[in-house]
């Protein structure tokens, strides 16, 4: 019995098999009925070169032009991410840039941030990197900020950039080439100086470094591509679409803080409202034992509604209204 009822089984299945070819040879064979249709996708043009922070940079070599590919693809059809790098953008680029100008520091390297952490004022990594800039807390504290658990300034968008500046400045003193400088910020100078004279070379570009580092300037010219011509790439933006800048009023503390929740809602405004205007508050309390002066933005109400809104745009080309 057991052995009748594996021949019949077996027979059912050779005879469903049959049915279903024969199902598709006629699907296939009629005319009438559509191939599947994919959405367009297009390999990006690689320049034959870039200008970067005023230094020209040639594709023409094999090795470079692959790698810029790599990245710009990535850049392109990572659309999640970088719709949120250009939404971002339009509201911290305006204040980021103003000091980029004052530090003396190209405006290409906004798009080193833009790497680092898709201009999310809250980014922190696993290696403890935090804010806009990923700054590690040492680093942070050598420039000039202050980082515990009550007070990050790592998080603020404006003092960190302070700080990356001049991290930057100090390593464009040491090598004299911005390309390298940017490398620098991602493995460290001590890195950068120590591959540079082993490789006997004078420049990131031809030093064999871990992938990441590798790719690092790559992506940063990847985002100046994409983010100086959008549409080129297929991006489109209503005005509407960008977050805008957040005005401010500005509150001196100088004392301690008991509850920010109880200090926030005595300024009429959340302490979710709070913490996102000041990231840089780390805590529901403030100590400050030394009397420090602390500027805390409370926004203001017409800026916290969209029907009140007025629309600005960082980058005219990044929108189509």
């Amino acid at each position: 019995m057991a052995m009748k009822r594996i021949i019949v089984m077996a027979a059912l299945v050779m005879v469903w098999s049959s049915m279903a070819q024969a199902q598709l040879k006629r699907e296939y064979s009629n005319k009438s009925t559509p191939s599947p249709v994919f959405s367009t996708t297009a390999s990006p043009d690689i320049p034959t070169s870039v200008t970067f922070a005023g230094e020209t940079i040639s594709f023409d070599r094999l090795d470079m032009a692959e790698r810029l590919d790599r990245e710009l693809t990535g850049v392109i059809y990572g659309q999640t991410t970088s719709e949120l790098c250009f939404k971002r953008a339009n509201r911290y680029f305006p204040a980021l840039s103003k000091i980029l100008k004052e530090q003396g520091v190209p405006l290409d390297f906004l798009y080193l941030a833009v790497t680092e952490s898709s201009m999310d004022y809250n980014a922190y990594s696993s290696a403890k990197a935090a804010g806009m800039w990923q700054l590690l807390a040492g680093t942070g504290r050598d420039y000039g900020l202050e980082v515990n658990d009550e007070v990050d300034e790592r998080f603020d968008p404006e003092k960190s950039t302070v700080a990356a500046c001049k991290y930057l400045r100090a390593a464009y003193k040491k090598y004299g080439h911005w390309p390298t400088v940017a490398a620098s910020y991602n493995a460290g100078m001590q890195r950068i100086t120590s591959e540079l004279s082993k490789q006997k070379v004078d420049n990131s570009f031809d030093l064999f470094l871990v992938q990441e580092t590798s790719r690092y300037v790559f992506r940063i010219i990847a985002y100046k591509l994409l983010m100086e011509n959008p549409k080129r790439y297929g991006y489109r933006f209503s005005r509407k679409h960008l977050y805008q800048p957040v005005s401010y009023t500005t509150v001196d503390v100088t004392g301690s803080v008991a509850s920010w929740i109880d200090w926030a809602k005595g300024k009429g405004i959340t302490y979710a409202q709070l913490r996102e205007a000041n990231p840089w508050i780390r805590s529901t309390k403030l100590t400050n034992t030394s009397g420090k002066t602390y500027k805390v933005r409370v926004p203001k109400q017409s800026e916290l509604y969209r029907s009140k809104r007025t629309y600005t745009v960082y980058n005219k080309e990044w929108v189509i209204d």
